[in-house]
């Protein structure tokens, strides 16, 4: 598409005014002092061609040579690409003489161009750089967590407030969101914590049952996996089934409505982001996981009881009974509260990776992936921590 200057008419016309253009484009020098002018005239087509460069190069490389080029476009007629093309040129061969350039006199939309056209080829430059040293490399990386931990802690924060709205009936969110969130958290997940759980009580069972038996203590295996399960694996298992399956669809139902701006929507309507899609997500997930535990830990047990039946020969009374009197209340309810407590982890680190998508589709995928590996790693981090604390208060 051809673009002309504001008194110019289309291109193919010839340009009005004193001294008309040419039908074809043209260039003339002329030295003023220590200024090359460039005279640029005709119509500018790539139809027609474009003048040889080698003329400009031969005034820039004069003796003396100049130090400032300007251009003189007052009999420019109509132009498109070729123009932008040479003058371009011009430009690169001025500054890597080290001469100044007016572009003063170039039509507006010429300008536009040129400007569109230099962006482009810093960017290239940028991509073509030489990689940055070691300690760059350190430096840019301590910056990036250091405004990662500012971030969060900013997230939890601004979350922290919505919950005490929440807390003070001010909060607003959508009930059927919550509703089907919870579906989505709890019903929706049943299958998978249903396999993983009884599997893991399988394995638990078998590795225990080969050790007990040298020793004659096959009973034992059902302390083992009624123990192991309710007081870490429920949980633990539960919480990294539902990183990657609830945690990145946060992050991937977050950045998705980022990218289509939904959340600028409900910025602009005056609604809080923060109250209407983070606070329904944490709910559910934090009502819903301990249920699962509680869940995963029977279906725990109940593998731990398929193997001891049918590898070591113990009754399933005489199992579940073993199992009953190995676990007590205390143990029971600190695996509901770690399991509370990674559902928090789970859905704020989830929420906050969407939150934190760029605005491109590959975008959305990164921070679902980044949500699993974020939730992961604060689950079993607080995990150490758990155990470390229930130790030193005897539980």
């Amino acid at each position: 598409m051809a673009e002309t200057r504001a008194d110019t008419p289309p291109v193919a016309a010839p340009a009005e005014g004193p001294g008309a253009a040419a039908e074809e484009s043209t260039v003339f020098f002329e030295r003023r002092d220590d200024t090359l002018m460039i005279g640029l005239t005709g119509t500018w087509s790539l139809d027609v061609g474009l003048p040889p460069i080698a003329d400009l190069q031969r005034e820039l490389t004069s003796v003396p040579a100049p130090k400032r080029v300007a251009f003189n476009t007052d009999e420019l007629g109509a132009w498109d690409s070729a123009l932008v093309t040479f003058v371009a040129r011009a430009i690169e061969l001025s500054r890597a003489r080290g001469i100044e350039v007016d572009r003063g006199a170039l039509p507006p939309g010429l300008l536009r161009l040129l400007a569109l056209a230099e962006a482009v080829a810093e960017t290239r430059v940028v991509r073509a750089a030489r990689p940055a040293g070691l300690l760059t490399r350190i430096g840019q990386k301590s910056v990036a967590y250091g405004q990662a931990v500012i971030e969060a802690l900013a997230f939890v924060g601004e979350f922290s407030i919505a919950f005490v709205n929440l807390l003070r009936g001010r909060a607003r969110y959508q009930v059927s969101d919550l509703t089907l969130t919870i579906q989505q958290c709890g019903a929706n997940a049943l299958g998978i914590v249903s396999l993983i759980s009884f599997l893991v009580g399988v394995i638990l069972a078998f590795m225990g049952a080969v050790q007990l038996q040298k020793v004659g203590a096959q009973i034992f295996v059902a302390n083992l996996v009624a123990i192991g399960m309710v007081r870490e694996m429920g949980a633990m298992m539960t919480a990294i089934i539902m990183s990657g399956r609830t945690g990145a669809a946060f992050a991937a139902q977050l950045g998705t409505m980022k990218v289509t701006q939904e959340i600028d929507a409900l910025q602009t309507m005056g609604i809080s982001p923060m109250e209407f899609l983070v606070l329904p997500r944490v709910i559910a997930l934090v009502a819903m996981m301990p249920l699962l535990c509680a869940y995963a830990d029977f279906l725990g047990i109940m593998g731990g009881a398929a193997v001891g039946s049918v590898m070591l020969h113990i009754s399933l009374r005489a199992y579940l009974d073993t199992s009953i009197h190995s676990t007590d209340l205390v143990s029971l309810f600190g695996g509901l509260f770690k399991a509370a407590t990674y559902g928090v982890l789970i859905a704020l680190a989830g929420c906050l990776r969407g939150f934190q998508c760029g605005s491109s589709s590959s975008a959305v995928g990164d921070a679902a992936t980044s949500a699993v590996v974020t939730s992961i790693v604060l689950v079993v981090v607080a995990c150490g921590i758990f155990a470390f604390l229930f130790n030193i208060l005897n539980l």
